[in-house]
């Protein structure tokens, strides 16, 4: 089964191995059982919108959002629910934004009535739909083209610095208010990063963090941490990739490299890498083998490999003491000093007690870091049964944990 939303190496690899593996698995059987969202696969011709919520009823509008460092996103705007809402009333704006190699519609997957941004459009919140840089509806920049290995030198340090600025700035600017914010997993990472820096934070109310992603030291996944420990810059560089793709043939050769490991089982996959998911529904996997996995750059795996390997939230290590201080002015990158962030934003942390890749001793150490935040601001919700991919796809997920984010956000107001 495949599964959208995991993390950095564990997600592409698990990816990569299916689409490999096994393509044409069948998942037909139970179709339908829970309501799936049947519209069409996405892409730049149709748009979001035409794929995945205006066939539903709701309102859609398509925006473009051109950060400092030229990329032009692809954003989806939800302005109210289907049945309206009273007239001339300003919504509290919400931005939503996914994990890595997966783009905004991984959020579409399951039903009207069960996915997270038509639950808030009908909870009265004016929503926008984040797509990040490289997916398949934001592979544009002012000069550089996708073919160029430049358009894709970054990582998730420019995520930080001009791909979250860029969504804050456009959305407050379309709305004139401060903004409620949800990530999934790198969604948490680099919002985390960011608000300790004081990034974002005068245009943010609050924030909702899914699979909260910071540590990745007591990552339970053989895959991944056989991945992050192989998948450093001297790989990137023999395989010649600055687009990761993970359905290219260098990627799938490099899958087969970890499965040859002792103590990997690449056909146990959901389990292994994202813990064991309670409450998925298969039927949801063609829906999502149509949309695809989605590329990100080679630079960004390696940081998420090194965020596992050194145990800390750091900038991009470039792997020479000379490369690191022409960036940074010091031979080993800054930290993200996650106790910086302000202690009286109000934050919702939801994590699972299944999760192999948001452990619960790595939230424990996030939360360690937030210990002097203070006590009414910070809510801190825990999922027994709950594992990485259940946050965004479980079929319960909207009475487990979407009601609780609703109730958090207008909570704020």
């Amino acid at each position: 089964m495949v599964v959208p939303g995991l993390l950095g190496l564990a997600a592409w690899s698990f990816y990569v191995l299916v689409l490999a593996v096994q393509p044409h698995q069948a998942h037909s059987s139970i179709r339908g059982s829970f309501g799936l969202n049947k519209g069409a696969v996405a892409s730049p011709e149709n748009g979001l919108c035409a794929s995945s919520v205006t066939v539903h009823g709701y309102k859609c509008e398509e925006h473009e959002v051109t950060t400092k460092d030229g990329y032009i996103l692809s954003v989806q705007r939800i302005p109210k629910g289907r049945v309206g809402g009273t007239a001339g009333t300003k919504k509290q704006p919400v931005l939503i934004q996914h994990g890595v190699t997966v783009d905004g519609l991984t959020w579409f997957l399951n039903s009207p009535e069960q996915n997270l941004p038509l639950i808030l459009a009908d909870n009265g919140f004016d929503v926008w739909i984040a797509n990040t840089r490289g997916t398949r509806l934001s592979r544009r920049h002012v000069y550089l083209d996708p073919s160029q290995p430049a358009f894709w030198k970054w990582s998730w340090d420019e995520l930080v610095s001009f791909e979250l600025p860029a969504l804050f700035d456009y959305v407050y600017g379309q709305t004139g208010q401060k903004i409620d914010y949800v990530g999934h997993s790198l969604g948490t990472l680099t919002a985390l990063a960011s608000f300790s820096e004081g990034k974002l934070v005068n245009q943010l109310k609050s924030a909702a963090l899914l699979s909260p992603i910071a540590y990745l030291s007591h990552m339970k996944t053989a895959l991944g941490n056989i991945a992050a420990k192989s998948f450093v810059g001297e790989i990137g560089r023999l395989f010649g990739l600055a687009e990761f793709n993970p359905k290219g043939e260098a990627g799938g050769d490099f899958i087969k490299f970890l499965c040859d490991n002792p103590g990997v089982d690449c056909y146990d996959l959901v389990a292994a890498l994202t813990g064991k998911n309670c409450c998925l529904n298969s039927s949801i996997v063609d829906l999502f083998l149509t949309n695809g996995p989605q590329s990100t750059s080679t630079m960004n795996i390696v940081h998420l490999s090194q965020t596992v390997r050194h145990g800390v939230v750091a900038k991009y290590n470039y792997g020479r003491h000379d490369y690191n201080l022409m960036h940074y002015g010091e031979a080993v990158p800054p930290i993200y000093n996650l106790s910086n962030i302000p202690h009286d934003l109000p934050m919702f942390l939801s994590y699972g007690g299944q999760d192999a890749l948001s452990d619960v001793l790595d939230v424990k150490h996030l939360l360690d870091d937030l210990k002097s935040h203070d006590v009414e601001k910070l809510s801190v919700q825990f999922i027994k049964d709950y594992a990485h991919v259940d946050f965004i796809m479980g079929v319960n997920a909207m009475d487990v944990v979407y009601n609780q984010v609703v109730k958090f956000f207008k909570g704020q107001h």
